[in-house]
């Protein structure tokens, strides 16, 4: 391969890892684009875990051998079937160098593999067709991170040492690509993290609430939204400090985080100061109030604050069409406004009434300062 055509495959590859959003594309990009650059016919990515000693396959791409898949779940190989782990990927070379990749074949050791080297990976080439491969350690902020396998079909020109070499390149490339996607990743989660408590934030809120409201209009899917402003906070901050008050904080945080566990997919999330939220798209509407009514007995049960007043609005309930977001927003806030209000013990739940439900009715006039889509919660508790 010419020196132009490398290079162009070099930049194609970090272009290509450069585009990707998210860590499973450029998981893809980077198996991709060094197959291709080295005229692979398959390529894998894997990634050591040093907690559990194995190297775990993150993605298979090309031609697949039985029982491969793209993103398995389960394939993973012991450390000690790879002795190269364990020479080669540890914590840091002391001569502040990289370790080289290498070749093997389908017979054993190739120009550019290593001699007298000879383990279950000849096994695995034989057993899926597979004439030879290259392998090349993969180096994250100086640390072993996991390795880059590029294989060719059994009867293709083998891999050579100029191969070998130049995936040790390609291999330093991908490791910028891992680095980059893991500095977005982790930018894209704190964009949508409640730095305290860890929940999602009134942004991440926004987003799945547009996309679960218009997942209703187009499937009927049932959209329902517990918002509940926690008791007491000022008076902890006042009469305690702020880091009781933060610890209060954390503490509802977990008591929220468990209860929306028991509505599958659930995004539970701190809109800011003592105000939290629970997104359920999918569910019954039974099912949300069962797990608002648990939240509110838990959260009465938090040895620093004073219980939580808890509103439920659900497209599954009368409450009329929900054709925006904010719509859905404002009716479950209205009804937590009653609750707290009334100081309920119960969550208030939009458009519901009966003996066992807090009593949510229109009116015609509100309260001084209520606001026009409180008033349609304006009512009384039984």
């Amino acid at each position: 391969m010419g020196e132009d055509i490398r290079l162009a495959a070099v930049v194609a590859l970090a272009q290509g890892m450069a585009a990707a959003h998210g860590s499973r594309e450029a998981w893809r990009a980077a198996a991709a684009g060094a197959c291709r650059a080295l005229g692979g016919s398959f390529a894998a990515l894997s990634v050591w875990e040093r907690e559990l000693g194995r190297l775990r396959v993150l993605v298979n791409v090309g031609d697949l051998a039985a029982g491969e898949e793209e993103f398995p779940d389960g394939e993973a190989y012991p450390v000690h079937q790879f002795p190269e782990i364990t020479e080669f990927l540890h914590e840091r070379w002391a001569g502040g160098g990289e370790p080289n990749a290498w070749v093997e074949t389908a017979e054993g050791p190739a120009a550019g593999g290593r001699p007298g080297y000879v383990h279950q990976r000849v096994a695995a080439l034989r057993r899926r067709g597979r004439g030879s491969c290259v392998v090349a350690p993969i180096v994250l902020n100086g640390r072993a991170w996991g390795e880059l396998y590029v294989a060719r079909p059994t009867g293709a020109p083998v891999f050579g040492r100029e191969d070998a070499d130049f995936a040790t390149v390609l291999a330093s490339v991908v490791a910028a690509g891992i680095a980059q996607a893991e500095r977005l990743e982790e930018a894209r989660r704190l964009a949508f993290t409640d730095a305290l408590t860890g929940l999602a934030n009134r942004r991440a809120v926004d987003v799945r609430l547009d996309e679960a409201v218009d997942r209703h209009k187009r499937d009927g899917v049932v959209v329902s939204l517990v918002v509940c402003d926690l008791n007491g906070l000022k008076r902890v901050n006042d009469t305690r400090g702020h880091a009781v008050g933060d610890r209060l904080l954390e503490r509802f945080g977990s008591v929220l985080s468990l209860c929306g566990a028991m509505l599958p997919g659930a995004l539970a999330a701190r809109l800011g100061g003592d105000e939290f939220c629970l997104l359920a798209v999918g569910p019954s509407s039974d099912d949300v109030v069962r797990a608002a009514d648990e939240l509110c007995r838990r959260a009465g049960e938090l040895e620093l604050g004073e219980g939580v007043a808890c509103g439920v609005a659900s497209t599954a309930d009368p409450i009329g069409p929900v054709q925006s977001a904010r719509r859905l927003f404002r009716l479950a806030d209205a009804a937590q406004y009653r609750a707290k209000a009334e100081r309920a013990v119960k969550p208030v739940v939009a458009g519901r009434a009966g003996p066992d439900d807090p009593v949510v009715r229109l009116a015609d006039a509100a309260p001084s300062g209520e606001t026009a889509e409180r008033r349609q919660f304006r009512g009384r508790l039984p």
